[in-house]
């Protein structure tokens, strides 16, 4: 079989959707060998995580060239890639990042996956621009895409009610992590990361762009509910914003300053170590789509707090410790429970360990060339 993916982000994005990229090709090309992947790119760069695979001999990449590559790579993606001669062998093309070029042929079966609706539910937190221009793309990829595949029920359940799509159209396959997340670090290399980044021996820990939506207020004032006693230290990973100065203020307020670390600008491969390090992960977040943190944080041992409702209980499972994301006070009797509690920490660790087998590659891989499969022999 030859399957075409819209691949910018494949190779521009080393978080979020350029990790998702990554993970549904490297598996696909694992797991099914013998299909041809098609990698429809406007840019090429090098790169330790894409030069080996790259050098694959069921993986092709195509760019555009001429005018095309030299002014119009996003004019190429949307209209060019339909004319590029190799679109003639496709049986597949899958848009991989929620949008679908619009020159197509009719011969080719269409896949788009969509990860979250967040810019229609939640507006406010995008500019208008931006919410408007991820509508538009949303909208034209699910009313021409022949089959959709959610990352979530709850995806698959925003797609119905916000763009009016048949649930029978949709596809619910899930996404795993990067498998970095899957070597523990030894001892010293966890060591040797706490010395490096100045972080406390033991440690809870938030990871996700720091964002009224991911809601890590809530992980700062539930800290003013555990005696000093018996209190961690909490280090906020993500990237930093206008919510971060909310945050700080109300560290410097309440005289936290000792109590929280934040790492802007740690580097992705350290993400495991600091992940390892830490004695539970917790991630109140409002609204994900998924939440891919909560499966790093699983692949990593590491205990799960989130919050209730929405696609958490579908990451995390049923071991996970699920709270309130409004109430500081739950919150703070959670990290008290697991903290104080090692063998309940096992507990979580060792059975959200084996729920997290439906996030592997080749079970991902094997769903996906169903899909596939299906598309190309439907009648």
């Amino acid at each position: 079989m030859f399957i075409g993916f819209e691949a910018k982000r494949f190779f521009k994005n080393f978080t979020g959707l350029g990790n998702y990229s990554r993970f549904i090709i490297t598996a696909l090309s694992d797991y099914c060998p013998d299909n041809q992947h098609y990698l429809y790119t406007p840019t090429i760069r090098s790169h330790p995580e894409l030069d080996a695979l790259l050098r694959r001999p069921n993986i092709r990449v195509v760019h555009p060239r001429g005018l095309y590559g030299r002014f119009g790579g996003s004019v190429w993606r949307t209209w060019g890639i339909g004319n590029e001669e190799s679109v003639r062998e496709l049986q597949i093309f899958h848009g991989l990042s929620q949008e679908l070029p619009i020159s197509l042929p009719n011969t080719v079966k269409k896949v788009v996956t969509v990860h979250d609706l967040i810019f229609m539910r939640f507006p406010e937190f995008y500019s208008a621009i931006d919410a408007r221009i991820y509508t538009a793309k949303v909208k034209y990829a699910c009313k021409h895409a022949d089959r959709i595949v959610a990352i979530s029920n709850q995806t698959a359940t925003d797609i119905v009610n916000f763009l009016g799509v048949d649930r029978s159209k949709i596809d619910i396959i899930y996404q795993g992590c990067h498998p970095s997340f899957k070597r523990m670090s030894t001892r010293e290399e966890i060591e040797d990361l706490k010395s490096r980044y100045r972080l406390p021996e033991r440690y809870l820990l938030n990871v996700g762009t720091i964002e009224k939506r991911k809601n890590a207020l809530l992980i700062v004032k539930s800290l003013l509910h555990i005696p000093e006693t018996s209190r961690l230290p909490l280090v906020l990973v993500g990237k930093e914003t206008s919510y971060s100065n909310q945050i700080k203020a109300f560290v410097v307020k309440h005289r936290l300053e000792k109590w929280v670390t934040f790492l802007h600008n740690a580097s992705f491969k350290d993400f495991p170590a600091i992940y390892q390090g830490a004695e539970v992960f917790i991630y109140p977040s409002l609204f994900e789509g998924f939440g891919i943190p909560i499966v790093e944080a699983i692949e990593s041992r590491v205990p799960v707090i989130t919050s209730s409702g929405t696609a958490f209980t579908e990451a995390a499972g049923p071991h996970a410790s699920y709270i309130d994301p409004a109430d500081p006070e739950h919150l703070a009797a959670a990290i008290k429970r697991i903290t104080d509690d090692n063998g309940l920490r096992k507990k979580m660790v060792t059975e959200s360990l084996l729920y997290a087998q439906r996030f592997q590659p080749s079970v991902i891989a094997g769903e996906l060339s169903r899909l596939y499969y299906s598309m190309t022999h439907a009648g």
